[in-house]
């Protein structure tokens, strides 16, 4: 045997490993654009390594998750954010025999799209390109892998396969995309569902973890969620009363995303178990997601959500930040519509065939924070 293993031994391993419904790579319903195969990497390991190297992942750094990165350097950007994601995605597949290739590359794609200022400048953007198609994070994140990344003199965009882009799309828009868009059945592969919820797990568990260290939650806040609650009576059990606070809130936050994790994973293997899909495309045309927690646990999460969401997410203290930065999208996208000639000449050259409003709204969201802020200053002050 040698030493060596070629892409196609990697293939017939998955064959061999995997589940049946799992989506292997040798089963791929191929590129945009035909290419040749890697003599030693998969077509779904070389999606994840095409996403890496992209400009989009690296902007990824200087993007907000909820607190803007000159408010403190251990909380979560966009970048840690998906590297937190798709460390969980990577444990959700290997335990339920799917693909780890493609559900990381999934995860790694899902935030390339995001504007500046995460959500609020999407609702910004949105608003003003209302006659234009509006605005979607998810739908841009497509756009840049298809279109919007230059790294290839063959074809634009990354070329990633039909299967990633079917993870990265979740649901349609109102605008045009330059290429064919992977038409989405009953559901997803499964890949592309534990990716989605892989995705909620480590923001739920991240943004808990900021809004403690930052001191606009509380612990006594969170003793009537639930799920936070019942999670903090298990460390208690597993550590003396003296621990401290931080050191037992972040036990808490461990203990909240193994619990989280292992759910699914029950729920999601109990659930394949009895419906026996032969193949991943049965999994697509059938109704409903596998991918879920209990009815219990997914109640519990959903407290916990709408917790963040009145206590975190509409804070005063990260509206007023929101606000801030929702003004500074809606300036650059006035300013560069009335002086269209003001944007960088790249941009220019695409007016004519992106459409102006597209091709701003392209450069606007893939400003970093940052970067935006600058560019808000410099025309304010000019």
């Amino acid at each position: 045997m040698s030493a060596v293993r070629s892409r196609e031994e990697a293939e017939r391993d998955e064959v061999e490993r995997l589940a049946p419904y799992a989506q292997c790579s040798a089963a791929t319903r191929g590129r945009v654009h035909a290419e040749d195969e890697h003599a030693y990497r998969t077509a779904f390991a070389r999606d994840r390594d095409r996403i890496v190297h992209s400009r989009a992942f690296r902007r990824l750094q200087y993007k907000t998750q909820v607190f803007v990165p000159h408010e403190g350097d251990h909380y979560r950007n966009r970048l840690s954010h998906t590297l937190e994601g798709s460390q969980i995605a990577r444990t959700l597949a290997r335990t339920l025999r799917l693909n780890e290739n493609l559900a990381e590359a999934i995860v790694l794609a899902h935030d390339l799209g995001h504007t500046p200022f995460g959500h609020a400048g999407e609702r910004v953007l949105d608003e003003v390109m209302t006659d234009d198609g509006g605005f979607d994070h998810n739908r841009q994140t497509l756009r840049i892998v298809d279109w919007l990344e230059d790294r290839y003199p063959d074809f634009r965009g990354l070329n990633l396969t039909w299967e990633t882009r079917e993870g990265i799309l979740k649901h349609g828009s109102r605008w045009t995309h330059p290429v064919s868009v992977p038409e989405i059945g009953h559901q997803p592969s499964l890949e592309a569902q534990l990716a989605d919820l892989a995705d909620e797990i480590a923001y739920l568990n991240h943004d808990l973890d900021d809004g403690l260290r930052s001191g606009l939650l509380q612990a006594g806040q969170l003793s009537e969620v639930a799920l936070w609650a019942e999670m903090r009576e298990r460390v208690a059990v597993r550590f003396d009363e003296s621990i401290d606070p931080a050191a037992q809130d972040a036990q808490v936050i461990v203990a909240l995303i193994n619990h989280l994790v292992t759910d699914l994973i029950e729920t999601t293997g109990h659930a394949l178990d009895r419906a026996l899909p032969a193949t991943a495309d049965a999994v697509r045309e059938t109704q409903g997601r596998f991918v879920k927690y209990s009815t219990e646990t997914g109640n519990l999460k959903r407290q916990l959500k709408e917790f963040l969401y009145d206590s975190l997410y509409q804070h005063p203290a990260v509206a007023e930040v929101s606000a801030r930065s929702a003004e500074a999208i809606a300036g650059l996208f006035k300013y560069y519509r009335d002086a269209p000639r003001e944007l960088p000449d790249h941009v220019v050259a695409r007016l004519p065939e992106e459409g102006e409003a597209r091709a701003i709204a392209d450069y606007i969201a893939g400003m970093t924070d940052r970067f935006a802020l600058a560019e808000h200053k410099k025309l304010r002050d000019a």
